[in-house]
């Protein structure tokens, strides 16, 4: 019989409705229930229990939490860097409100475990770009890093004052064929997959040099799933864990693109998300989650490039 009962809060989202499905294969359908604002697609919606919850409804997560008798949440509502930046208050309510009704949860223990998606986002101008280590000074520029770093903050702190069981990761940008972009500024990297198929060009809002962290969903899932299967002991961080699988430009991403179609064209165009970029690292140190609790990536940027190009090309059942 298994104990698990998760809820997963922002399931619609893109990382949400992939990490959903996954958690319903590991711990089964019924143990397993996703909520956000708005519906989700129709896998994640037939295939169990769905419950409409505002994040930062303190009482209504409350009321699912017993209803359910959850016993873990996975707090994946949040507002992503580029949306962020046009609504700024709206984005710091959402994405900081909603972490502090889950932490206190747990505190009350009326959860067991927590896991909280942080980012590279935390990361600034000041951070050493390249192999950005696991502790570093961080002055972050957007509204979003701002959020997750002060949620950082705020998960060590409910571990070291309350042992409040929180897990976290910096997630890099993330690449699925699964889910449409969400307003981040990494979105290029979905963006360009789609419209290599459907026009053959594609006009990038990032200049052709910039280096990003990139991470195919499959491995973002696995190493979630990873993270809270370990045994607490291992889990040495409890701000949030670097995590990376692959570094690569727009410029170095088309050309893996031309190698699958080679009538494809790629021109620049950068906007303000460009200056968001510019204040992240171009690659990251993630030495501590794989000595702590096993993280390996699979995906490199060819595999990456395959999968998605097939995945794409597949009609929708």
């Amino acid at each position: 019989m298994n104990s698990k009962r998760i809820l997963i809060i922002g399931a619609s989202g893109q990382i949400g409705s992939e990490l959903t499905l996954k958690l319903r294969a590991l711990y089964g359908n019924e143990n397993v229930i996703a909520s956000d604002i708005k519906e989700g697609d129709e896998d994640l919606m037939n295939s169990g229990p769905f419950e409409i919850i505002d994040a930062t409804n303190k009482e209504l997560i409350e009321e699912v939490v017993e209803k359910y008798q959850i016993t873990e949440v996975y707090l994946m509502a949040a507002m992503l860097s580029a949306t962020a930046e046009k609504i700024p208050m709206k984005a710091w309510d959402l994405n900081m409100n909603s972490l502090f009704i889950i932490l206190n949860m747990a505190k009350d223990k009326k959860i067991n475990r927590v896991f909280w998606p942080s980012s590279i986002a935390v990361f600034g101008p000041s951070t050493p770009k390249e192999n950005t280590p696991q502790t570093t000074v961080m002055e972050p520029t957007t509204v979003y890093g701002i959020s997750k770093q002060t949620g950082e903050r705020w998960c060590e702190y409910f571990f070291q004052k309350y042992d409040v069981d929180v897990r976290s990761l910096r997630y890099p940008g993330i690449i699925s064929y699964k889910t449409l972009p969400g307003g981040g500024t990494t979105d290029y990297a979905i963006e360009i997959f789609h419209e290599a198929l459907r026009k053959g060009l594609y006009t990038s809002f990032l200049a052709e040099n910039t280096s990003l962290p990139m991470m195919f969903m499959d491995d973002a899932i696995k190493a979630t799933v990873d993270i809270m299967e370990a045994p607490a002991k291992d889990v040495k961080v409890r701000s949030s864990y670097n995590l990376s699988a692959m570094s690569f430009t727009p410029k170095e991403l088309a050309a893996e693109i031309k190698k699958q179609l080679p009538e494809f064209e790629i021109s620049y165009k950068p906007d303000f998300r460009q200056q968001i970029a510019n204040s992240w690292p171009g690659s990251i140190d993630d030495k501590q989650a794989r000595e702590d609790w096993g993280w390996e990536h699979e995906f490199d940027l060819e595999k990456l490039t395959k999968t998605m190009l097939e995945g794409l090309k597949k009609p929708v059942s």
